[in-house]
């Protein structure tokens, strides 16, 4: 390795660094997003807002998905595509 690359090689990194923090500030599994979040909103609203799920799990008529991984998430219910019920954790 030259030493201009040897030069290079710190701005790389904190380039590296900044892009990293800036995805991940970026989450939309947020305050500001939740307390969007509405009753009766559908679901294609709130994946708008949020992004897909990490996760969803049905039973009979009842969705339930979560945004965000531990310790900050997002848990929304829906019925017939419908918010009924939602909570937040971390946030």
């Amino acid at each position: 390795m030259n030493t201009s690359e040897k030069n290079h090689r710190p701005w790389l990194i904190a380039l590296l660094g900044i892009a990293l923090f800036g995805l991940l500030a970026c989450s939309k599994v947020n305050k500001e997003n939740y307390d969007k979040l509405k009753m009766g909103m559908g679901y294609d609203e709130v994946t708008a807002l949020l992004g897909d799920p990490e996760k969803c799990e049905t039973l009979l008529a009842f969705k339930s998905c979560t945004w965000g991984k531990d310790p900050k998430t997002i848990t929304i219910r829906l019925a017939a595509e419908k918010v009924v019920l939602f909570e937040s954790q971390g946030i």
